[in-house]
């Protein structure tokens, strides 16, 4: 079976795909959508199915590990699942240790995906099951889960990051209604922009927050232009690398175990995995307050859980046929074309097939370190210039990025105004990374609010006695009531030997 792969015909356009991976995924504004979507005509060329399904595995997971590159040095997400590397990954490149923490990085997206892919070919049919039986209103009890990780993100800032996020969720109701399309504000028909009625896109937005409002940052601080883009104080080995990791083992495990089960269910995606893999990271950290300024598990956390996320989306894709999220929504239509019908039968009637795209899965683990490594090495490289052409890139950069996402000059034009809206927010004490996290899932929450209160003919009995939804709801209750008491209990412990 594993010879079906291992060609000079299936690995060359794998290993092709993989280093466009890496490109996408590290310029801002390309997602790893984008990224599917651009390799999907190309593998029709060849007519070995393995051959195309290999390219377009390979740079899935390869375009989402490569986000974080820019937003480690540059503190630009290339890809929103890359979005919380600009906390810790970017404290510790200003601290010289940049280059450790992507190799860290890379090693921990390959054992996130590992695990990602194992537990799929162990557990996909009962966890699709499981996830199969999420109705709107679990959906959006894990949303106001996922929101409420802005209290964790922001340790002894609660009321600024909760603040943040409702801003979040407020900008991602900008446009039309979801359920009824009427235009939500007055303000946008008397201004009459056809581009406002769609609401602010993801990307942009991202881009200036983190990207434009960084250049201002270091416009204001002062700082040399002489000076090198991206300090690098220490050389990284493998063994340094390995060492690492293996100190925060049971935070690789935890948050890809995490981000499995979130990608696993429909629409949720590798963004949300990551921000809940930090949360859950962050508490369960015996020194939570190092989070967000060059936290390892900070970086380690995310980057396992993304990954995992990939791998998870597959496990709804094959088994009943429903796309985990959009990477894995066009990968079915791929299939499809290849005449690869996912579902039941799939497993019965086609094993080869189904073992071969879990081969394919695992050996794109391996193949991303050093397509990785060559990634990091480049951006490395490059970044060492002077700081006044590293923060002339940015700015190339983010407009291009803005741009390129539709063509629209309206784009660049939101990407401005954020950056402008960002770099305020932090002269005010106020985080981002709640703001994103609200825009990310304030269009989820609200939509299936709407359609489960529809649904149920405004009853709003079922969100609290749908046993899934109790669960959910006790969960949060119990984190809010028992979180605050922990913190209490862990202060008078810190406390007492000092009084003594």
């Amino acid at each position: 079976m594993i010879e079906r792969i291992l060609t000079l015909n299936v690995l060359i356009p794998w290993m092709a795909s993989m280093a466009f991976g890496i490109f996408v995924g590290a310029t801002p504004g390309l997602t790893a959508t984008m990224a599917v979507a651009l390799i999907v005509p190309i593998s029709f060329q060849f007519s070995d199915p393995n051959t195309g399904l290999a390219m377009i595995i390979g740079v899935g997971f390869t375009a989402i590990f490569a986000g974080d590159i820019p937003a480690t040095y540059l503190r630009i997400p290339g890809t929103p699942a890359s979005a919380v590397a600009t906390l810790d990954g970017h404290a510790m490149a200003k601290q010289g240790r940049g280059e450790l923490a992507l190799m860290v990085d890379l090693t921990c997206s390959c054992l996130g995906g590992l695990i990602g892919v194992v537990l799929l070919m162990l557990v996909a049919q009962p966890l699709a099951g499981f996830a199969l039986h999420f109705s709107d209103f679990e959906y959006f009890w894990l949303g106001v889960m996922g929101l409420s990780m802005s209290a964790l993100v922001c340790q002894g800032n609660t009321l600024r990051g909760l603040t943040a996020a409702m801003l979040g969720v407020l900008i991602s109701t900008v446009g039309m209604d979801v359920v009824t399309g009427v235009p939500r504000y007055p303000l946008m028909e008397t201004v009459g922009s056809v581009e406002l009625m769609g609401g602010f896109n993801f990307i942009p937005v991202m881009i200036g927050l983190f990207g434009i409002a960084e250049v201002l940052r270091n416009v204001r601080a002062g700082l040399s232009w002489s000076a090198p883009g991206v300090p690098e104080n220490e050389k990284v080995t493998v063994l340094d690398t390995l060492r690492h990791v293996w100190l925060h083992k049971w935070v690789v495990f935890r948050s890809g175990l995490t981000g499995t089960v979130i990608g696993a269910l429909p629409g949720a995606g590798a963004d949300v995995a990551a921000w809940a893999a930090y949360g859950i990271a962050q508490k369960t950290s015996r020194e939570p307050q190092a989070f967000g300024n060059g936290a390892l598990a900070g970086v380690i956390a995310p980057t396992s859980a993304n990954n995992a996320a990939v791998a998870g989306a597959w496990i709804p894709a094959l088994v009943f046929g429903v796309p985990g999220d959009a990477i894995t929504a066009i990968v079915l239509g791929a299939m499809m074309m290849y005449d690869i019908t996912p579902g039941p039968q799939l497993f019965e009637t086609d094993t080869a097939q189904i073992n071969t795209i879990f081969l394919i899965a695992l050996a794109t683990q391996f193949l991303l370190l050093p397509a990785g490594y060559i990634g990091i090495k480049t951006c490395g490289w490059l970044l060492r210039l002077p700081r006044r052409f590293i923060l002339a890139g940015v700015v190339v950069f983010s407009v291009v990025g803005a741009y390129a996402l539709n063509n629209s000059m309206f784009d660049v034009g939101v990407m401005l105004v954020f950056g402008l809206i960002g770099f305020f927010l932090e002269v005010r004490g106020i985080p981002l990374a709640p703001l994103v996290l609200g825009l990310i899932l304030g269009d989820l929450v609200e939509r299936k609010l709407r359609t489960g209160l529809i649904s149920s003919g405004g009853d709003i009995t079922p969100m609290f006695t749908r046993p899934i939804s109790a669960c959910l709801v006790l969960t949060l209750v119990a984190a809010f009531v028992i979180t605050p008491l922990f913190n209490l209990v862990a202060k008078g412990r810190k406390s007492g030997p000092a009084g003594n």
